[in-house]
């Protein structure tokens, strides 16, 4: 059965759905989950019923980061429990990016509103969910999305809520399935966990993961230089500065040129040309094709342009200019919500997507890496200034991606520690903040053996988050 985005789920066919699980598992038939590929992992793997949902969220305040012409000063967590009919109960935790996913949301309402809008589509998934069966978490979140998505265009009153904004939502429900399938079928680890279909876009285990911090518009080259200093040879630079495209992009121009300056003579093994890479992120502030070229065109003239590794989003979602002649690499991010639309970007020519299993879902995020690899394009982890627990999961990823081009180790952004104000006590609810593998040294993640036998620390529950449901 296909469904598109627009259609809404019928709790009937969600119900028929699941017993058509059910009765598959029970025959040890394997499922099909997306691309239309039978997967060998799902083989004699039951239908999962859940029985109780639960879900809470805590707010975290932030420093301002600003980028799209606003900022944010506050980020929810929240937290999605599930309870199988055999007693197993897991905890699924996401982080809320209001302003990422849709910024008509974020400016139309309050941050406490709009961050209230999301939760309430996370509790409408739960209901959903609660007293079904499921076989695995991909067809799980085929399966709810559309009705979650039609619940918030409604609540939201916003026919073009972005899809984004409801695979926001979906984060820790998302994650909970994931570790109830695994802890209902005796899986042990991550690797164990990915489905055939996928693991050959999550086939690398790098040895380090590039820790990438973020500096939004406006940002002090002090501290970008300070940043340089301890260690880090790839930073996320906010660009598309506020005001009108002309005011934005002369800001642009002298932050490219500061930038230059304090970076391009700078040293790091972790290149081909042994020269810092820019990664630029302008968050679709870009109106036409000819003022990103004005950019370039004044990257050329300084002899930054063949420093530039990454522009991310240049333009809006609809716009369907072609970016595959501009002699730059061009990412995707928030425009690629779906697999479809990842492929609908890369036939624009975008040639590099930037995932985000702690934003879009891991199930998701499985598909997107997929389609990219068998198209030959290249992805890296994004954040979404999530905690400690979140930079894992995205971190499970980002090691085993292929090696961003014109480097020798899989890349991830990780700004949580520049924008929330308690980092150091969020830190704590991780159950192995002590691992190796948390602490960034010397601007990578040290991800040996041991951070792949525990894969890094997410199958592991937290004391804080499960406090959260104890009466």
């Amino acid at each position: 059965m296909k469904l598109n985005n627009n259609q809404e789920w019928s709790r009937r066919t969600f119900l028929s759905r699941s017993g058509l699980a059910l009765a598959a598992g029970s025959l040890g038939i394997s499922p099909f989950i997306s691309l239309g590929k039978p997967d060998k992992n799902f083989k004699m793997k039951k239908a999962i019923k859940v029985t109780h949902t639960d879900s809470n969220f805590e707010r975290e305040p932030l420093y301002p980061y600003r980028f799209k012409g606003s900022a944010i000063t506050e980020a929810w967590q929240t937290v999605a429990l599930m309870r199988s009919e055999s007693g197993m109960e897991k905890i699924g935790i996401g982080t809320q990016g209001t302003l990422w996913s849709d910024k008509a949301v974020f400016q139309s309402h309050s941050t406490t509103g709009g961050n209230a809008l999301m939760y309430a589509m996370t509790e409408r998934a739960l209901q959903i969910i609660k007293g079904n069966s499921f076989v695995d978490p991909v067809t799980l979140l085929d399966d709810i999305f559309p009705e979650v998505y039609a619940y918030g265009k409604k609540i939201t009153n916003n026919p073009d809520l972005k899809k984004t904004f409801a695979l926001n939502a979906l984060v820790p429900v998302d994650n909970a399935a994931w570790l109830l399938f695994g802890a209902e079928n005796g899986l042990k680890t991550f690797d164990e966990m990915i489905p055939d279909a996928y693991k050959p876009g999550l086939s690398h285990k790098h040895d380090k993961v590039a820790s990438i911090p973020s500096f939004s518009v406006g940002a002090s080259i002090k501290d970008i230089q300070a940043a340089a200093d301890r260690g880090h040879f790839i930073m996320k630079l906010k660009t598309g500065a506020a005001g009108t495209q002309k005011e934005m992009l002369a800001k642009d121009i002298e932050f490219l040129s500061a930038v230059h300056k304090t970076l391009g003579h700078l040293k790091t093994p972790y290149t081909k040309n042994g020269k810092i890479p820019y990664y630029f992120d302008v968050n679709e502030r870009y109106e036409k094709k000819e003022t990103l070229e004005r950019f370039l065109d004044h990257a050329k003239k300084i002899d930054a342009f063949e420093q530039i590794a990454v522009i991310e989003e240049p333009f809006g979602e609809d716009n369907p200019t072609y970016v595959g002649d501009l002699g730059v690499r061009i990412a995707a991010d928030e425009s690629a919500h779906t697999v479809e639309d990842a492929l609908q970007r890369i036939e624009q020519g975008y040639s590099a997507i930037a995932v985000k299993a702690i934003a879009k879902t891991m199930s998701m995020t499985m598909k997107i890496v997929q389609a990219a690899y068998e198209k030959q394009v290249p992805c890296f982890c994004a954040d979404l200034t999530v905690n400690p627990i979140l930079v894992d999961w995205n971190k499970n990823v980002a090691a085993r991606l292929a090696p961003f081009p014109d480097m020798n180790l899989g890349l991830q952004e990780t700004n949580g520690h520049q924008y929330y104000k308690n980092w150091d006590q969020m830190l704590g609810y991780h159950p192995m903040s002590n691992a190796s593998w948390v602490q960034t040294k010397d601007g990578v993640y040290p991800t040996g053996p041991e951070f792949y036998q525990k894969s890094g620390g997410i199958l592991a529950s937290s004391p804080h988050y499960q406090k959260m449901f104890e009466i």
